[in-house]
């Protein structure tokens, strides 16, 4: 169920071109799902008029707490990272559907490239939590892992939140951290048995892992980042073209199955 939500920042880490906010409301939060994402409302930005989407980087219902992972891109992703602890923030959550949660042995795996990592770790979280909760003969997977590609290093943030869930591996372009190259060349594709591929980045990125995935048999989910306005699939900005015709990706995503994407 959408609700409309008046948030107070409560921490902040800065990045180079990115900001992690975490939020604190001081009513219940609604379920939400790994892959899911908020619509917020930008203040004092007389450029965005607009509410921006940001990926649902992690959840504490205890604390009524929710983390975004902000990249530095226009003028409104601009203002939100520039706010100050203790500014308050307006926010519709949750948006859009999720990821589907992995089966008994699957042996998962979520890429992301860049900013793309977001959405990964409350997922992966998620997963991790059922696996703890089941025994372990009805384990809802057998492993969760974590393959994260940038440029160069400085585009890899939080990797320790990352690793406290699962096995991380590494790539960059220019081979300044973990191996050198792209997501799709690393050397655990020839040594890992993989069920499941879960990924959120540049759409070069995922197009070549979908490409794989087809390749090797693998089932692939991906979250689009279609440019999004109103949330709600009311716009139309961030239409995709697939298999089942054109669909709104902030209303049927952004979360989508490659067998369904024209690709």
């Amino acid at each position: 169920m959408k609700t409309i939500i008046d948030f107070q920042i409560i921490e902040k880490q800065s990045f180079p071109r990115a900001a992690l906010l975490k939020l604190k409301s001081t009513t219940p939060l609604p379920e939400i799902c790994g892959g899911q994402f908020v619509n917020v409302r930008v203040d004092g930005c007389d450029k965005a008029y607009l509410r921006r989407p940001i990926s649902i980087h992690d959840v504490d219902y205890q604390n009524n707490t929710i983390d975004l992972l902000i990249q530095e891109k226009h003028e409104g992703t601009k203002t939100l990272c520039a706010l100050p602890v203790g500014a308050k923030v307006n926010i519709v959550l949750p948006l859009g559907n999720g990821f589907t949660m992995p089966e008994k042995d699957d042996n998962v795996l979520l890429v992301g490239g860049g900013i793309g990592i977001a959405p990964l770790l409350y997922f992966a979280k998620t997963i991790h939590d059922n696996i703890q909760g089941k025994d372990a003969m009805n384990r809802v997977c057998t492993g969760v892992h974590f393959l994260l590609g940038g440029r160069t290093k400085d585009d890899l943030m939080l990797l320790e939140r990352f690793r406290s869930v699962g096995d991380v591996f590494i790539t960059t372009n220019d081979g300044s951290m973990g191996e050198k190259g792209f997501v799709t060349e690393h050397s655990l594709w020839n040594t890992m048995k993989i069920n499941k591929i879960y990924a959120c980045g540049p759409m070069p990125m995922m197009k070549a892992l979908a490409k794989m995935a087809h390749e090797k048999g693998i089932w692939c989910e991906v979250s689009l980042e279609n440019q999004m306005a109103c949330g709600i699939g009311a716009c139309l900005c961030c239409v995709e073209n697939t298999k089942e015709g054109n669909l709104c990706v902030c209303k049927e995503g952004p979360v989508f199955n490659i067998e369904r994407l024209l690709w």
